[in-house]
């Protein structure tokens, strides 16, 4: 079992920064990838970044790259969204999840489906 709890939402102006938080307990940090997700009123969860288990290795969604970095701190169980340049479509609940077992594959992680466990969200509004 892990629970994640996210925190660091607000709201921003465009062109703005913010970094996300999740800090996760229970089963042993370092075995297993991470990802963040979002959801915006009115649509599907859509994939935002994925990370390894080790941090080595990460993924992310077009719409983010080059603004987005997802990192991981093993030793403070916690996992990061670091987001700059933000823009008023980047507005949605932020989810970090948990994935399950199985080796780091970015079409997997790239899916809800790979991910076993979810945080209850939190808010980024970035205004224009």
């Amino acid at each position: 079992q892990v629970q994640l709890v996210e925190s660091g939402g607000g709201l921003v102006q465009a062109g703005g920064s913010l970094r996300l938080s999740c800090a996760a307990s229970g089963r042993t940090f370092s075995t297993y990838a991470m990802g963040w997700f979002r959801q915006a009123p009115g649509k599907e969860r859509e994939f935002v970044a994925t990370i390894s288990a080790s941090g080595i290795l990460t993924y992310y969604a077009d719409s983010v790259k080059g603004r987005f970095t997802i990192a991981r701190d093993n030793a403070k169980n916690t996992v990061y969204l670091q987001m700059n340049s933000l823009k008023p479509e980047d507005t949605a609940v932020y989810y970090c999840a948990a994935a399950g077992s199985g080796p780091y594959n970015e079409r997997r992680l790239s899916e809800r489906t790979g991910y076993v466990y979810w945080g209850q969200g939190t808010q980024v509004t970035v205004s224009s």
